[in-house]
């Protein structure tokens, strides 16, 4: 299951559908992004350049109307919700709870759910975690020490201050300072307190100095603190906590924000001295994971953010390790439209010490030299095979199986095959079946199927303009065989599945979020936001359409009975049947009226 059908499924039974339906009626789209990006009025439309992609003409256009947004360069297409998981990297939870906020809504939680039971104690753990945060900043202020070990590291004050930086002075419960009730299960909860076997209470954190780690929403969920000097071990993190799981999070993210949108590009480190050390150097787009391999999650939250993602490791054994899990983990998150890259140091180097000797210039060239995730993937998986031999060919092939049917990227998993078929001696279509791997071109469809977009999008644009009118089309005369009709049944029967219900087109959306037929959908979304049918004309429109889906139903059926006729001759049919040709031939003028 996808992280974001995850998240659906776990929103879907905490957030009501009538809850959505009442949020999107009462957040003004157009409010809410150019709160986040300058908008400007465009005819009936609101534009600006794309907030998720590059470019210098504006093709991010925001309808007030239908309260819903699309980007003609990239695609990117969604409501308020969406737009925020979109934008500022948000689950969808906390997403629909952000805009409740902005719209004066009580996020409904449900008496018997974990989530209700836990979100009180989430909040009184953030305010710890923000008062211990502060704590921490002005012990810095107060330690000569930490000051001056950072200043060795070539941390300005206002790159300290950017990210929150703060110090654990030593000691075994400094935090009682901080807090009244040191004795407090919530401090052991959120991590920042121990228990030893008999029962004394101890600072986790001790003479290092310490980096929040904040998410989305501005909040300190947890710490790393490094030690000073050589002690072990260098860094210690926050265990998981009720507001804390590392395989989601990364550290430097909120500050890395507008220079990864500025640069399309992340770049991902192992270590919190490392982006702080980036970003003292001009390379403000750095994250780091939380003292574990990067996960599916992470590459999905980055991919978000950004068209490129570049990791880099150490060039060492563990270093190239630590790239092919992440490789690994990347593979299904990976479309055609993102890019994922790798750079290995010198041997002896990590990013902190890299550039304060090289500069940042040196290491901004890495990064656009950076080795292009098929290219590590065909490298490395050649460094264990004798190319010379069948054994090492077969070898190859079979130890690349499982990641081709892992990637999503139709087009670079051709690019991979075909470079597989070279490096092998095997053909294209010999690393194909050996790989199991569907095919990645349809065939051409029959030509009666074809007919049917012409008819059946201006239909969907119909039914989004107004879909009062789905109830009135019949479904039956629909093609089997149509991607455009299985979305007008999707959206008649979503149409209908709510009742009374008026559904918008952002509530309409949110309904059909993660279906086959959302990108069709939205498609033929973005095209009534060019140009959208006349209210007067709208019901004449959808007349005429239903009148050329009967018409094209009878051809269907004519040449259904005609090729059964020919096959089995005329006594070959039913009484019902020959009813139904002599008819169609009476329709189509093919038979005479004194026959």
């Amino acid at each position: 299951m996808s992280l974001l059908k995850l998240q659906l499924f776990k929103g879907a039974k905490l957030i009501p559908d009538t809850f959505i339906q009442e949020l999107l009626y009462r957040i003004d789209l157009v409010e809410l992004i150019d709160g986040y990006l300058p908008l400007k009025k465009t005819g009936a439309n609101f534009a600006a350049c794309c907030p998720f992609h590059s470019e210098k003409s504006p093709s991010f256009t925001v309808s007030p109307s239908k309260q819903f947004y699309h980007c003609f360069g990239c695609s990117a297409h969604g409501n308020a919700i969406s737009f925020l998981m979109e934008y500022a990297g948000l689950g969808f939870v906390d997403a629909v709870k952000e805009l409740a906020v902005r719209a004066g809504m009580s996020f409904p939680e449900e008496p018997d759910h974990a989530p209700a039971a836990l979100a009180p104690k989430s909040q009184a753990l953030a305010e710890k975690m923000a008062r211990a945060a502060k704590y921490y900043c002005q012990q810095l202020k107060r330690s000569e020490k930490a000051i001056n070990y950072l200043k060795q590291r070539g941390v300005s004050g206002e790159i300290a201050r950017r990210f929150g930086l703060g110090y654990a002075p030593d000691g075994w419960q400094n935090l009682a300072a901080a807090f009244d009730d040191y004795s407090s299960p919530d401090l052991q909860l959120a991590g920042l307190v121990i228990s030893n076997e008999r029962g004394r209470l101890y600072d986790r954190f001790r003479e290092r100095v310490m980096f929040p780690i904040v998410n989305q929403k501005g909040e300190v969920i947890a710490f790393g603190g490094r030690v000073l000097g050589q002690g072990e071990p260098k860094y210690l993190n926050s265990p998981e906590t009720p507001l804390f799981e590392k395989g989601r999070e990364v550290f430097g993210l909120p500050q890395a924000r507008a220079a990864i949108r500025k640069h399309d590009t992340v770049i991902v480190v192992e270590g919190y001295l490392d982006v702080v050390a980036l970003a003292q150097h001009g390379a403000g787009n750095a994250v780091a994971t939380l003292g574990t391999a990067t996960t599916g999650v992470h590459v999905q939250k980055l991919l978000r953010q950004a068209e490129r993602i570049v990791f880099c490791f150490d060039g060492d054994a563990a270093g190239r390790k630590a790239a092919w899990r992440a490789l690994e983990n990347s593979l299904e998150a990976l479309t055609e439209q993102k890019s994922i890259a790798f750079v290995f140091l010198p041997d002896g180097e990590d990013p902190d010490s890299f550039v304060r000797q090289h500069g940042g210039e040196a290491f901004q060239r890495m990064i656009m030299q950076a080795t292009p995730l098929s290219d590590f993937l065909l490298g490395e998986l050649s460094a264990h095979c004798d190319l010379s031999t069948a054994e090492g060919s077969a070898r190859l092939v079979a130890e690349a199986k499982p990641l081709l049917g892992r990637l999503q990227s139709s087009l670079l998993r051709l690019q991979l095959v075909k470079r597989l078929a070279q490096a092998s001696g095997f053909s294209q279509a010999e690393v194909e079946r050996l790989c199991e791997l569907r095919p990645l071109t349809q065939p051409a469809p029959a030509r009666a199927p074809r007919q049917a977009p012409s008819l059946l999008r201006p239909l969907l644009r119909l039914l989004l303009q107004k879909p009062q009118l789905a109830p009135s089309l019949p479904l039956d005369l629909l093609p089997d065989n149509s991607t455009e009709a299985m979305a007008v049944r999707l959206l008649c029967e979503t149409i209908a599945a709510a009742g009374t219900q008026q559904l918008a087109y952002p509530t309409l959306i949110e309904r059909l979020r993660g279906s086959e037929c959302e990108d069709i959908l939205c498609a033929a979304a973005a095209e009534l936001m060019q140009e959208s049918f006349a209210e007067d004309q709208v019901d004449a429109e959808f007349t005429g359409a239903v009148q050329q889906l009967l018409e094209r139903a009878h051809k269907r059926v004519f040449k259904q009975l005609q090729e059964k006729a020919r096959k089995l001759g005329v006594n070959g049919l039913s009484s019902e049947e020959k009813r139904q040709y002599l008819a169609a031939l009476m329709a189509s003028g093919r038979l005479g009226a004194g026959a």
